[in-house]
């Protein structure tokens, strides 16, 4: 039976980011071809049939982008980016998180099911210049890509522009059944998106880059390069597709609109394989998607793009042919159904530049805007208020959950939308409804993450609670956080610039 094969985005046009009047296409870079960098895995310090144990450390370091002087970045085990961490479902993880970047900084388990908010790792867990702070979970969630970033509100932006952002695999034995590509590096292919701009001496100035809408650069940095190509081995390739930029969308495409199948969203694999020629990412969105090859030989070259821009080049070699196909099923998806007597809760994004809100409201660290009992499953509408003419997408991301996606405007979700989610995009006027359940207790956050949105008040808090077992949480305040940047910075306080804080400043408000 022939695959039907989906040929659009999905979302509309008319709110792409091409339509900004600050948008930065991406360019070509002056840079010779060079190999895709793989994060090399990140080897525990111990492991046992039950527990696992790392040190994940956030440094600073020097990364050879462009010819010339080297970028001075941050990393996590890593100069840029960092190693790839992997968990397995239901093993205990003990990590030490150590701080060896001159500020503060925070360690925020993107998509993982874990309690809020010092081992999510939101803004509430600081972890000091030259400090390590430990942490411990069992994991328990489905096989997933998922990623590890600062969230220092509202300094999220910067770090992760100087390159504080991972990749994390969560693996279990359901997904190891599947007919899937799972040789990482070789058929089985972590791949960052982000985009930069490089200013004198081959250096970032993300003041100079700032953008209350988002900071964009015109150069593609795919996994810490630029002008990649990979050497194709396998007639299959899976790649884990993370978009790790502040703000920019991808909508990706293979030459010769070569379809490929999406098998897995932010949360894990979806219930059945999804066929596609383009495919739309906003900001931290992931998806795992399956490439073959079988019509090309070897001396061909295969290109992904976004929009026209080349990311990269897939340069195809001798491979052994093979006859697997995916199933038409993969994987069930819980569905439980909502809690009786609850209530919908609503998240309305507003506004852009320095005037974004979430429910009429920039965000206070030290404010519990809503509350959801553990093991209720309730319905969230997240409405995006932008206009389509000028207006834009918001991704729209929880910590704590994963959710699935109900309806958009009323109508079905988006094709490749049937999984579990943590982050989803949200044209302008449109709303979108949620099926959202917490599982472990916590304070925890949910904003749009265009970052610079996030660190501008687009953000707010949920106490995920147990009435059986009420618990009261020691929120980090502004005061405390701006004197410690001051202190690091050998700044007085009032000289301190954060991003975002401008928004709050304009809009005559404090954090």
């Amino acid at each position: 039976m022939t695959q039907k094969v989906y040929d659009s985005y999905f979302f509309n046009e008319a709110a792409f980011n091409t339509h900004d009047e600050a948008y930065i296409p991406l360019e070509p870079a002056n840079v010779a071809p060079q190999p895709l960098n793989i994060p090399p895995l990140l080897q525990p310090d111990k492991s046992t049939d039950t527990d696992t144990y790392y040190t994940v450390e956030a440094q600073e370091g020097e990364t050879q982008f462009l010819p010339g002087a080297k970028t001075k970045t941050w990393g996590y085990n890593a100069p840029y980016l960092g190693q790839t961490i992997v968990f397995e479902n239901g093993k205990n993880v003990h990590i030490d998180l150590k701080n060896s970047v001159p500020e503060l900084t925070t360690f925020h388990w993107h998509g993982l099911n874990v309690s809020g908010p010092i081992i999510d790792g939101g803004c509430h867990a600081p972890v000091y210049p030259g400090e390590t702070s430990h942490i411990d979970f069992k994991v328990d969630q489905p096989a997933a890509t998922l990623w590890l970033h600062a969230h220092p509100c509202p300094a999220t932006a910067e770090q992760v522009w100087k390159g504080l952002a991972g990749m994390v695999l969560v693996k279990d034995d359901v997904e190891a059944k599947l007919p899937f590509p799972r040789n990482y590096g070789v058929d089985d292919i972590p791949v960052i998106l982000q985009d930069r701009k490089f200013h004198e001496n081959n250096q970032l100035d993300y003041r100079a880059d700032y953008d209350p809408d988002g900071a964009q650069g015109p150069t593609a940095v795919i996994n810490g390069t630029i002008n990649p190509y990979f050497d194709v081995t396998t007639q299959r390739v899976r790649l884990r597709l993370l978009d790790g930029a502040n703000r920019r969308e991808w909508r990706l495409h293979l030459t010769d609109d070569l379809p490929f199948a999406q098998i897995a969203t932010d949360g894990g694999i979806l219930p059945k394989p999804v066929y596609l020629n383009r495919l739309m990412m906003t900001a931290a969105e992931r998806a795992e998607i399956i490439i073959d090859f079988s019509d090309y030989k070897e001396g061909d070259t295969v290109t992904l793009y976004s929009d026209d821009a080349p990311l990269i080049n897939f340069r195809i070699h001798s491979f052994e042919p093979e006859d697997r196909k995916l199933p038409d099923h993969l994987v069930d998806i819980p569905n439980p159904d909502v809690t009786p007597g609850t209530h919908v809760h609503q998240a309305v994004m507003s506004g852009m530049d320095e005037e974004v809100e979430l429910n009429g409201k920039k965000f206070d660290m030290q404010r519990i805007d809503d509350k959801q009992q553990v093991g209720n499953v309730e319905y969230w509408d997240v409405t995006n208020t932008n206009e389509m003419d000028g207006g834009m997408l918001h991704p729209y991301h929880m910590h704590g959950t994963l959710f699935t996606v109900v309806s958009r405007n009323g109508h079905e979700p988006n094709p490749n939308e049937f999984g579990l989610k943590d982050t989803i995009a949200v044209n302008p006027g449109e709303t979108v409804r949620l099926k959202v359940q917490f599982q472990m207790t916590g304070v925890y956050m949910y904003h749009c993450h265009i970052i610079e949105h996030e660190d501008g008040g687009m953000m707010a808090q949920i106490e995920a609670y147990d009435p059986n077992h009420p618990q009261t949480y020691k929120l980090m305040d502004m005061d405390t956080l701006m004197n410690a940047f001051a202190k690091e910075r050998h700044e007085n306080v009032q000289d301190v610039w954060l991003p975002g804080m401008d928004s709050y400043k304009k809009m005559g408000m404090k954090m």
